[in-house]
């Protein structure tokens, strides 16, 4: 219950990421620059003031390497994604997270995922599709496309990050992540200059890398080593729902009813999940 509480608390400060992505009005490379450097930054100090730092070594590793790449990729997906197709759609391959998590926990692990699981991610999976089809700017295209799959590729490394940390909870966490977004920051840099970095909403870029970001992302880490990566997946979905209600609250964007219909069905079925995993400890 520890691990949920930390993970429902992670989520909910990232939210309005996609909204502070937007109002930023920058480029994929600028926004990736922007929140990488900032996130690497604010991890490896925290691990060095913690002695973390010390065990990088720990990192050397088939374990280590792919902690790191998972979250260059994570890093270095999303922002684009953003960029290059609606939020709805970017939201909706996210969602796939609780699926690649008990896949990878299977596969790599061999952990069995229980029935009430399987049957949750189900409903969950219905409750998005039906909140989604109501959005007026899911108009799928080319480029469209293309963000779809950095989606699903932010998907499949946030999944595999939870999955390590959840079975190797030597590895330090905060290096490991500052790592991984310290490189995808210095990759994205390489692509951009100071002057594009700069030609935003620089306050909402600065409030997503320097806040939202690194709190979210070390409670959702720091939750898998608690509880098992799919119930901190699942409880990831909740940014699918409660996302496009900040554009909504901020932009003006109404929700039509099928959405708040599909988002009543999947906070009702993370709800039932949670209470099941109560009562079973």
């Amino acid at each position: 219950m520890k691990g949920i509480l930390l993970a429902c608390i992670g989520v909910l400060i990232l939210t309005p990421d996609a909204l502070l992505i937007r109002v930023s009005g920058l480029e994929a490379a600028p926004l990736v620059a922007w929140r990488g450097l900032a996130m690497g930054v604010l991890f490896l100090c925290a691990a060095s003031l913690t002695g973390q730092l010390r065990q990088f070594p720990r990192l050397a590793s088939a374990v280590g390497i792919a902690l790191i790449l998972a979250q260059w990729a994570n890093a270095s997906l999303f922002a684009p994604a953003i960029s290059l197709a609606p939020v709805a759609l970017v939201l909706i391959a996210v969602a796939t997270v609780p699926i690649w998590a008990a896949i990878l926990s299977r596969v790599l692990y061999g952990q069995p995922t229980r029935p009430a699981t399987w049957i949750t991610i189900a409903v969950v999976t219905l409750g998005i599709a039906l909140a989604m089809t109501g959005k007026g700017d899911m108009t799928v295209s080319a480029t469209a496309l293309i963000g779809v799959a950095c989606g699903l590729g932010v998907a499949l490394s946030l999944a595999l990050s939870f999955t390590l940390l959840r079975h190797n909870p030597e590895m330090p966490l905060l290096t490991a992540v500052g790592s991984g977004a310290l490189l995808a920051g210095l990759s994205a840099f390489a692509l951009t200059s100071p002057q594009d970095m700069a030609s935003g909403s620089t306050w909402a870029i600065a409030l997503a890398s320097f806040f939202v970001l690194p709190v979210s992302f070390y409670l959702m880490s720091e939750a898998s080593r608690h509880t098992a990566s799919v119930n901190v997946s699942l409880v990831l979905l909740l940014e699918t729902v409660l996302g496009p209600l900040w554009v909504w609250l901020v932009i003006g964007e109404t929700p039509s009813a099928t959405m708040l219909i599909g988002g009543t069905i999947v906070v009702a079925a993370l709800a039932t999940y949670l209470w099941h995993l109560r009562r079973r400890a």
